[in-house]
């Protein structure tokens, strides 16, 4: 099987849609021979912030001399991104042939009349596999949707549960309220690990301790960074026994990012993993996490940020109001139709001076532009669907003066194309 057909194999799959629960992955991890019984794991997950508390605990602990899987969602950059052993992704001829031993087991599967795995299920298996032929030292796992009966959960060598902040998303699917959704989300909590949360509303953490304390495993909540310096260019900040650090992430939600990973940091330690202070240092400094808040462009500034939800849009409007107070904000947004796309309108569009959106690749959950338009409009005079996002980075490119503000804001499907855009109209404009 080449790469190319692999991945013509998994859209095939992708078809299907996706189904929670873990008995098929259960069923096909066994005719792979279990590989994530072999390997230890740091599982992530949230609504807001898994991504970067991922880059950063991957970053320090392969520093730290650690091979280290990682395994992310959605990609932003490239598919391949997903499965990554310190920082590289997987090769594509290893990815076919992991592949090909996938689409085997499969067939044996369906021979044997048992469910045909989802198309996650079956790129967690992959994952598995490759990490296990990588001998990695630890997995930092981020659960794609929820928690309990996510596909990840199928692993039972968790030694930190992880919870970046939770709120309200996915409603229907994992949960019909936030009480339904932070239950859901615990159930990555296994017996005997180490449990670490950033700050979450009262009934959160209740429901998190609780579960923790089910399963005799210590609750750890991270506390706040003590922040010296923050711009859109990254932060200097100390936590705890960890001083002087400094990352070039940026965005109000970082620092909370940032205290949840090093609270697992400490864990591990604790856990007798050895992390020296320079490995942490060096670990912050090289994280690198596409589409939080990221500034790719000066005069005018340019900024990409990945805000799929209500809570991570009043994060972003917290962000733009202290790092460009004043300055007038040109918006491309672009959602998923299963979104909270009102509320996110509300929350960014009144700072905006005109909006632009935009139809996403993935047509099948994508939110037609015109629709998006209507939403904008209660809060902003100046709204366009635009017909392409050529034409919205061209159009919001030619309204901005050099100390104007152009974000291009919501689902990360859409951003790496904007990033690509722009970098041609530059090339062209030079």
């Amino acid at each position: 099987m080449t790469y190319k057909e692999a991945r013509v194999y998994l859209d095939e799959m992708s078809k299907y849609g996706s189904v929670l629960g873990l008995e098929t992955i259960r069923g096909l991890l066994h005719e792979l021979g279990d590989p994530q019984d072999d390997l230890k794991f740091i599982h992530i997950a949230g609504t807001n912030g898994k991504g970067s508390v991922l880059a950063y605990t991957s970053t320090i602990l392969s520093e730290a001399g650690y091979r280290i899987g990682r395994y992310v969602s959605p990609a932003v950059v490239s598919y391949l991104e997903r499965i990554q052993v310190n920082g590289e992704w997987i090769p594509e001829e290893r990815f076919a042939d992991l592949t090909e031993k996938a689409r085997d087991a499969i067939a044996r599967m369906e021979d044997a009349g048992e469910k045909t795995p989802t198309v996650f299920e079956t790129e967690t298996a992959i994952a598995f596999l490759y990490f296990r032929e990588m001998q990695c030292d630890m997995v930092v796992l981020e659960a794609g949707l929820g928690g309990a009966l996510d596909a990840t959960n199928i692993v039972r060598n968790t030694l930190c549960a992880v919870f970046s902040s939770i709120s309200r998303d996915h409603i229907g699917v994992i949960g019909n309220d936030l009480k339904e959704i932070a239950e859901n989300k615990a159930g990555i909590i296994k017996p005997g690990c180490t449990v670490i949360s950033a700050g979450q509303k009262e009934e959160v953490r209740r429901i998190l301790s609780r579960r923790a304390g089910t399963y005799g495993a210590d609750y750890v909540e991270a506390g706040t960074v003590d922040m010296e310096r923050e711009g859109v260019r990254g932060m200097e900040f100390s936590y705890k026994e960890f001083q002087d650090l400094c990352t070039s992430l940026s965005g109000k939600s970082q620092a909370v990012n940032a205290a949840v990973a090093l609270e697992v940091i400490r864990a591990l330690r604790n856990l007798g993993y050895p992390v020296s202070d320079g490995a942490v240092r060096r670990g912050m400094e090289h994280t690198v996490w596409r589409g939080r808040f990221e500034c790719i462009m000066e005069e005018p500034a340019f900024v990409l940020d990945g805000a799929h939800n209500e809570a991570g849009a009043l994060k972003l409007r917290e962000s733009v109001e202290s790092y460009f107070p004043g300055r007038r904000l040109i918006c491309i947004m672009g959602v998923f139709r299963d979104k909270e796309y009102e509320k996110i309108a509300a929350a960014i569009c009144p700072l905006a001076s005109s909006v632009y959106t935009v139809d996403l690749p993935d047509k099948e959950r994508g939110l037609k532009a015109e629709i998006l338009a209507e939403a904008a409009g209660r809060y902003c005079r100046r709204v366009k669907a635009a017909n392409s996002m050529e034409q919205a980075v061209q159009e919001a490119l030619g309204e901005a003066d050099s100390m104007d503000v152009i974000l291009s804001f919501g689902s990360l499907s859409y951003l790496e194309a904007v990033r690509k855009i722009l970098d041609q109209e530059r090339r062209t404009r030079q």
